[in-house]
């Protein structure tokens, strides 16, 4: 089945859940009707936009010449990350520089009821569109401020790359290993939920507008305020105890046991026993119930101050077994294991074919590209992949053209 050049079913399946599945992906979303003007840049923005655009609204891409660097994020010279984090909106170019950039954006403000931009505090207002010109544009807009540190406090005009921000918010210090250097991660962490929680500050944001009689405000989103609010309580954790987080590789400081282990065949899984009823399970599964009452092992403290011999003992169990047999023989025990998958392994597995959790997108340059469907779920009102991720400034002509003609009917 193909709509528009979205393929459900193709390669990774479709279940009736999938947000793809029984539905005409040209219909219009819950959010038709919102139009996003989008100046940001790389990853942070274009993943909040990416939320609403799912959901139906009208998203623009505003670009420089060059076009979002996004796009020069390429992997073995493919536009791939462009190709998936742009699906579902429009492209013009817009100089913000020069009086025609000016001029256009100008006239797009109106007519719009959210613009997101990123760059570094000052550069909007230094352009002649800080946020007070653009509610005299337009009383009703909703701005997402997309920065490193925030729009206020001393380090505000830094620039915000996601890997100073991994590090600051304390989450490299407490990733990694006890005998190697903190890790920051191998993805764009901090873009990635600075996006996320912005698409939900956007959402929050257009409801106080629409409740208040159509009051617009800014929304101050930094990357390092929801990097740290997702890390734990640490903060507490020092205050009342003292004691900062430490790398404990893949374990955990809370519970035990929690690691991967090797299985017989060079594979890996991932096992969490984090609550006392699992962790009995997991000892009478293994052979092992004398460790229920060994006062070693009985309570989550005794595991966590003996996790090494712990982890020894699990470890041996799984890694005589190679993975299959270690998951079949988890699952008939109700003890919570799971496979370490790599891109093919996730792709592959039937729960994520048969939930439709990647889809295929036809595009014009690249072919069948896979890519994550609409997240969450909506029952009634699902996220729908609608058009592939557009050319630079692919949308200019009709974006114009009904500008002037929105301008003429005023």
């Amino acid at each position: 089945m193909k709509r528009n050049g979205i393929r459900a079913g193709v390669v990774f399946g479709c279940g009736s859940s999938s947000p793809m599945s029984g539905s005409d992906a040209t219909q219009p979303g819950p959010l038709a009707g919102i139009r996003v003007l989008d100046l940001s840049r790389l990853v942070a923005g274009n993943m909040l936009s990416l939320q609403l655009a799912d959901f139906g609204a009208d998203v623009i891409k505003l670009e420089p010449g060059k076009g979002d660097p996004l796009r020069h994020w390429q992997e073995s010279g493919l536009s791939i990350w462009w190709k998936v984090y742009s699906r579902n909106k429009r492209s013009i170019r817009l100089d913000l520089r020069s009086d025609k950039g000016k001029n256009l954006l100008a006239r797009l403000v109106p007519d719009a009821q959210v613009l997101i931009e990123g760059f570094r505090p000052g550069t909007m207002e230094a352009a002649g569109f800080g946020p007070d010109a653009l509610l005299a544009l337009n009383p009703k807009l909703v701005i997402v401020r997309i920065s490193g540190f925030g729009q206020t406090g001393p380090y505000s005009e830094r620039p915000g790359f996601g890997s100073l921000i991994e590090a600051m918010s304390g989450f490299a210090a407490k990733n990694g290993f006890a005998d190697k250097p903190p890790a920051l991660p191998n993805l764009a962490l901090a873009d990635m939920v600075a996006g996320l929680s912005g698409a939900f500050a956007t959402m929050v944001a257009l409801r106080a507008a629409e409740a208040s009689g159509g009051a617009g405000q800014v929304i101050d989103l930094s990357l390092l305020e929801p990097l740290h609010a997702t890390l734990g309580p640490d903060a507490a954790i020092h205050r009342l105890t003292g004691r900062s987080p430490s790398r404990v590789g893949n374990r955990v400081s809370i519970t035990a046991p929690r690691n991967v282990y090797a299985t017989r065949d060079g594979q890996w899984v991932a096992l969490s026993a984090s609550t006392q009823e699992m962790a009995a399970r997991l000892f009478t599964a293994i052979g092992r119930a004398d460790m229920i009452d060994d006062p070693r092992f009985a309570t989550n403290a005794a595991r966590l101050d003996n996790v090494n011999e712990v982890d020894r003992i699990v470890g041996e169990f799984i890694g005589a077994r190679e993975l299959a047999e270690n998951l079949a023989f988890f699952e008939r025990e109700h003890v919570t294991v799971g496979p370490v998958y790599d891109p093919a392994g996730f792709a592959e597995d039937p729960h994520v074919r048969a939930r439709g959790v990647l889809v295929e997108v036809d595009d014009p340059e690249l072919g069948p590209v896979p890519m994550h469907a609409p997240f969450p779920r909506l029952s009634r009102t699902p996220g729908r992949i609608r058009r592939q991720a557009p050319k630079l400034g692919q949308d200019e002509a009709d974006i114009i053209k009904a500008e002037i003609a929105e301008e003429a009917g005023r």
